[in-house]
């Protein structure tokens, strides 16, 4: 970029407090629709083609290392086994190794979901911040991306991430809901920086809400050049833009609906529709920036519907040839229906309401549709029974015991899925994890399925080889006990209430 992002920082700071008046606005009111989408649920397009619930209905595990959330990742049964990741702590080059598996497909120094699906990554405890490390995502669907910082992600100098990119899609990608995060540079290309949530090569039904983008030369693009215009179906509703030079969004091709944001010194451009893109651009709010949307630096037209945005000492430049601004008076060049139903706010609240909602460490706050913020009555994610460090070595692992009930089976139980069991045919019996060498255990965690809980009474934890009683107690939950080196280890249940069922026995090193 022609001047660094970071360099005009304080200045731009400086003037937005010394600013008194508010001039040159232009508002139009719009009637509220009604939201579909339950608070907490992903909204937008990423609630459109099926719908995305990331890791819903699988287990949830916790990682404090980009390498343990690729272990992960590689530790499912296969590459769609539903999975919840809970990060906390900072992720960087020196703690994210790539790890190998059949259901995986990972690099160093970058947080890979690549020819995945079904995952959520969503930050909690004291915070998760991806420090100089890029989230790829390629070739994947369903996925969620929660309650997260990621910043100074470089193409260029050390260490370098991602593409420079601090969320990336590519290549075939469905489905993807990027929620409450803070995504940020610290300067343009020429410091080493691209952009912040990037999508190309054919990357559709997106949503990124609530999330602030500051400080950087580009915000992100839909599409990579001109030709590329498979991309599209991407909404972006109640976040705050700071001090960006440009792309919020570029969109080559393609339709998105950008609705409720917040946008304060986009310092050369806005949001840029061309070679063909359509954006719906309703109620947000623009504050003291240039040619916040329009076609910009291509002859290439793109078109926009506009009603209800308010523009707060914004300028314009003249049109030209490679340039055509959608001011002074921004008028609708097209039209663009939406298959889902969402709640606006008004304009004039935007900056307030997305404030105090948008970005990591919020709590996860909404808009009610009036400009007042509420605690998500649900969640995607499932609080986990315990929250043991390293892979759940049950995935990929055998497993056997005594007779079944009928429709059940042995390996339901080490297959991630909460809605799948193991019944014993009667009151008691044994269900066992075993592998092909000794494999170190210290910690088991036993699931019951949805409906069942508390049908487990009397239980003994056994070394299958030696006959040994590893620990023994009754109920469902976690488990510990002084690690052993076994090959099979087996949970006994000799007592219960009504018919037992083991949703998910999960072992772990320690």
């Amino acid at each position: 970029m022609r001047r660094a992002v970071a360099l005009r920082l304080q200045a731009v700071l400086a003037a937005m407090a010394a600013a008194a008046a508010v001039t040159g606005v232009v508002a139009v009111s719009l009637p509220v629709t009604q939201a579909s989408a339950a608070a907490g649920g992903a909204t937008g397009y990423a609630s459109a083609n099926g719908g995305t619930t990331g890791g819903a209905g699988g287990q949830t595990v916790r990682a404090t290392t980009g390498t343990a959330i690729h272990a992960a990742l590689c530790g499912r049964a296969s590459s769609s086994t539903p999975i919840t990741i809970e990060v906390e702590g900072t992720i960087n080059h020196g703690n994210t190794a790539k790890v190998s598996g059949e259901s995986c497909n990972t690099a160093a120094g970058v947080i890979e979901l690549k020819q995945i699906s079904n995952v959520t990554i969503i930050g909690v405890g004291g915070g998760a911040v991806f420090d100089q490390l890029g989230i790829h995502i390629r070739e994947s669907s369903n996925i969620i991306i929660r309650n997260v910082t990621v910043r100074n992600v470089k193409k260029s100098g050390s260490p370098t991430s991602n593409g420079g990119d601090a969320i990336g899609m590519e290549s075939g990608v469905r489905n993807v809901w990027v929620d409450h995060v803070t995504l940020e540079a610290s300067g343009g290309e020429s410091e080493g920086f691209d952009g912040l949530f990037d999508m190309k090569d054919d990357t559709q039904y997106v949503t990124l809400s609530y999330s602030i983008l500051r400080n950087s030369g580009r915000g992100g693009l839909i599409g990579s050049s001109e030709s590329d215009r498979s991309n599209g179906y991407v909404t972006f509703h109640h976040n705050s833009y700071e001090n960006i030079d440009s792309r919020t969004p570029l969109l080559r091709g393609g339709i998105a609906h950008i609705y409720n944001n917040s946008y304060v010194s986009l310092n050369e451009s806005g949001i840029n529709s061309r070679a063909g893109g359509r954006a719906k651009v309703e109620n947000n709010y623009f504050k003291d920036s240039k040619d916040v949307l329009g076609t910009f630096y291509t002859s290439e037209a793109g078109y926009w519907q506009v009603a209800g945005n308010i523009f707060d000492n914004v300028t314009w430049s003249a049109p030209g040839s490679e340039n055509n601004p959608a001011g002074p008076d921004p008028r609708s060049t097209t039209t663009v229906s939406v298959p889902y139903s969402y709640t606006l706010d008004g304009a004039s609240c935007v900056p307030d309401i997305v404030r105090q909602t948008a970005g990591a460490g919020k709590g996860l706050q909404e808009s009610n549709g009036t400009c007042t913020p509420q605690t998500p009555t649900t969640t995607p994610t499932v609080t986990p029974t315990s929250t043991p460090d390293g892979p759940n070595l049950s995935i990929g692992a055998g497993s056997d015991g005594s007779g079944k009930a009928d429709g059940t089976s042995y390996g339901n139980v080490r297959d991630g899925d909460l809605s799948t069991y193991w019944s014993p045919s009667g009151a008691t019996g044994d269900i066992s994890i075993k592998w092909g060498s000794a494999t170190t255990v210290g910690r088991v965690v036993i699931r019951e399925a949805a409906g069942a809980a508390g049908g487990i009474g009397a239980w003994q934890l056994v070394n299958a080889g030696t006959g040994a009683v590893l620990k023994s107690g009754s109920g469902a939950g976690a488990i510990t006990f002084t690690p052993a080196a076994l090959s099979k280890i087996t949970f006994r249940i000799t007592s219960s209430s009504g018919t037992p069922k083991v949703a998910e026995f999960e072992t772990y090193a320690g």
